[in-house]
């Protein structure tokens, strides 16, 4: 799918795993980045796509009446951070349609003031007998979202061999390129050693294998590409997407037929449907300079890589070995530090650093020629971005 649309400016509030500042503040503070990085005017923003409302984030009209917009195009997700690729299709789809000239793309999320809440109040999502928004399971004593990755995890390790010390790769790599990110939360140096005497939270996955709980706030502004004449920046172009996939044989936190109830049948790697998002951009997956993707947990980084192809059904662990994905590597991944290291905001700070790349902004974590870069999950969607 191919929408004629480009990020025009992108803003940040500042992450930490405490801030005492309110998703409205923390909102405020990317929004008006985001302006000032554009150089557009808060009277051209006229749409809004709004990527967890509350109480995690914000929703659409108290964003819009707190910052006195006058919008003409909204859309709202649920709270779950895999919509995060929803959300920007959206946000193009309606700028190409002709539905808006600018549309803000918003996440501005309290994990911690969230998680106290919940902690106090009790998480009925996660109990619920039919399951929780995160993959949980209740009949299978999975009542908390690190239990379907360990579950699919421990599968994987069996079928193909792999140990913990291979999946140690990637929070290792990821942790490298935070070391070269100030703006990262976690820039403290793990050796293979750290990484295995961090504490066990579900077998395999230790705490290190599992993302970060912060606050803060991005803002990805998307408009019409002919707008970038008169703006501070060349314009980053959305060249190909796809969209999440679902069905029975799907799973958020695993690849098919690897879930908590998918684990039966054959799995596959490079799937020929999975490809679209390269046929759509008129690429092959060899022009992708740097793979960016929802690294809640480790092994979601192993699954995606081979649902996209770059290696064969359990060839990911060996594929991230010796440096590969991590800085100066031949595929760089979430060189910002992603979910794991940087912070989470649901993805989205991992879009601001492919835009920063795309501009050769990225300062010591720049990716050498990188003029194609890849958004891609193990549940399947993608966005492929591109510098003119």
């Amino acid at each position: 799918m191919k929408a004629r649309a480009s990020i025009l400016g992108i803003g940040c509030s500042a992450f930490s795993t405490k801030l005492e500042a309110s998703q409205t503040s923390l909102g405020a503070d990317a929004f008006l980045a985001a302006l000032d990085d554009s150089g557009l005017s808060r009277d051209q923003i006229d749409g809004v796509s709004i990527h967890y409302g509350g109480p995690l984030g914000i929703d659409y009209d108290r964003f819009v009446s707190a910052f006195g917009l006058d919008i003409r195009y909204v859309n709202q997700h649920w709270r779950n951070g895999r919509f995060i690729s929803t959300a920007m299709q959206n946000a193009a789809l309606a700028v190409d349609a002709g539905l808006a000239d600018v549309v803000a793309c918003v996440t501005a999320i309290s994990f911690t003031r969230v998680r106290d809440q919940l902690n106090a109040a009790g998480n009925a999502e996660a109990v619920r007998e039919e399951g929780g928004t995160h993959g949980e399971a209740p009949p299978y004593g999975f009542t908390f979202p690190a239990g379907g990755p360990a579950l699919a995890m421990q599968l994987y390790m069996s079928r193909f061999g792999v140990t913990s010390e291979d999946l140690a790769a990637v929070p290792m790599a990821i942790r490298a390129h935070a070391l070269r990110n100030p703006g990262a939360i976690m820039r403290k140096p793990m050796s293979l050693d750290d990484y295995l005497a961090s504490p066990m939270l579900s077998d395999p996955l230790r705490v290190v294998d599992c993302c970060l709980v912060s606050d803060g706030a991005v803002v990805v502004l998307i408009g019409r590409p002919d707008m970038a004449r008169d703006l501070k920046h060349k314009p980053v172009d959305i060249v190909g997407m796809q969209g999440l996939r679902a069905s029975r044989e799907e799973f958020i936190f695993a690849p098919r037929a690897l879930g908590i109830q998918q684990q039966s049948g054959n799995y596959q790697a490079g799937r020929e449907r999975d490809m679209e998002v390269y046929r759509s951009a008129g690429v092959t997956r060899d022009d992708v300079r740097g793979f960016y993707t929802y690294d809640a947990f480790s092994p979601l980084v192993l699954f995606a890589l081979e649902r996209f192809g770059f290696c064969g059904a359990g060839e990911a662990a060996s594929f991230v070995k010796d440096g590969r994905i991590g800085p100066d590597g031949s595929l760089p991944v979430n060189t910002s530090g992603g979910l794991l290291s940087e912070a989470h905001v649901a993805g989205w700070n991992s879009v601001v650093e492919m835009v920063r790349q795309l501009r050769g902004d990225a300062g010591q974590r720049q990716i050498p020629d990188a003029d194609l870069l890849q958004w891609g999950t193990s549940w399947g969607d993608s966005i492929l971005l591109a510098n003119r």
